[in-house]
C-alpha cells in the first residue's frame, strides 16, 4: 500500500471544518479521492506548511495559489514522485488560448478577467489567515478584485485596461446554443477523466447553474495542452470553437 503525502500552504484549509457529526469536509475535490484511496488501505497525510520531508511513496503538490511560491517546489522536489509539480504557474496569461491584444483583428465580444486564478480569491483568503496568524501575508500588493466584465467589441474595452498587468483581455467565445452558452470542463488524475459539456443560460457558465449536460469526448490537442502545462492532476474548462479547442482556465487544485 501507497503512503501519500498532500503539500498545502500553511494557512490553507485543505481539510475543512469538522460538522456537527464530527466529520471532516473540505472544499477541494482532492479530499474525496484521498477518502477513497484510504479506503482502499493507502495512508495520507496533509503536510501544511513547510518542514522536513515526511517519509512517502509520492506526494501531490496542492498549494491553491495561481503561482506556487518557489520555496513549496523546492519542498516537493525533496520527494521521489510528486504529482504536479510542473504545475506552478496557472495565471491566464500561461494558460489561456483566447488571449487578444489592442491591436488584434477580433470582431466579436470580449471579455475582461483577471491575470489570477479565480479573481485572486484563494491568494486573498491565504493572506487574511497569515494576518489573523500574526504573520506576513504570503501574497502582497495582491491587485483589487474586479468581476468579469464582458464587451461588446475590444473597442468598448476601457482605457488602461491592456496596460495593466493585473488584468487579461480574451475573446468571448461561450459555444451558443438556442437556449444558452456552452463550456466543456475536463477532470483528471493520471489516466482517469471525465469530461462533460455543460449548457447554462447564462454567458459565464458555472456548473452549479446548468440546464443540462452530456459526456464529451476530450480533444487529442487539449490532452497535449496538458502535457506542455504539467498537470498530472486538475480541471481544465474549455471550449470548442471554429473546430479547435480553446483551453480558458486550468485549475490545479479544484473543487
Amino acid at each position: 500500500m501507497a503512503r501519500i503525502a498532500v503539500i498545502t500552504h500553511e494557512h490553507d484549509r485543505f481539510l475543512g471544518r469538522r460538522d456537527i457529526l464530527l466529520r471532516r469536509s473540505s472544499p477541494y475535490m482532492l479530499f474525496d479521492i484521498l477518502a477513497e484511496l484510504k479506503r482502499r488501505g493507502h495512508s495520507v497525510r496533509v503536510q501544511q506548511g513547510l518542514s522536513k520531508p515526511v517519509s512517502a511513496d509520492m506526494a501531490v503538490l496542492h498549494v491553491d495559489a495561481t503561482v506556487t511560491p518557489t520555496d513549496y517546489v523546492d519542498y516537493a522536489r525533496c520527494f521521489a514522485f510528486c504529482l504536479n509539480i510542473g504545475a506552478a504557474d496557472i495565471s491566464k496569461r500561461r494558460i489561456s488560448g483566447a488571449l487578444i491584444d489592442k491591436t488584434d483583428s477580433w470582431q466579436g465580444q470580449v471579455i475582461v478577467k483577471s491575470n489570477l486564478n479565480n479573481r485572486g480569491i484563494p491568494e486573498t483568503l491565504l493572506n487574511r489567515r497569515s494576518e489573523r496568524a500574526g504573520k506576513q501575508p504570503p501574497f502582497p500588493h495582491l491587485p483589487i478584485l474586479h468581476p468579469y466584465e464582458i464587451h461588446g467589441s475590444l473597442g468598448d474595452v476601457p482605457d488602461g485596461v491592456f496596460d495593466c498587468d493585473d488584468l487579461v483581455v480574451e475573446k468571448f467565445i461561450p459555444e451558443r446554443e438556442p437556449d444558452g452558452f456552452a463550456v466543456r470542463f475536463w477532470v483528471f488524475c493520471g489516466e482517469r477523466e471525465r469530461c462533460t459539456r455543460y449548457v447554462s443560460p447564462n454567458g459565464l457558465v458555472k456548473a452549479s447553474e446548468t440546464i443540462r449536460r452530456e459526456p464529451v469526448p476530450v480533444p487529442d490537442e487539449l490532452r497535449e495542452r496538458r502535457r506542455e502545462l504539467g498537470f498530472d492532476y486538475g480541471k481544465f474548462d474549455f471550449v470548442m470553437h471554429e473546430g479547435r479547442a480553446i483551453l480558458l482556465d486550468a485549475n490545479k487544485t479544484p473543487g
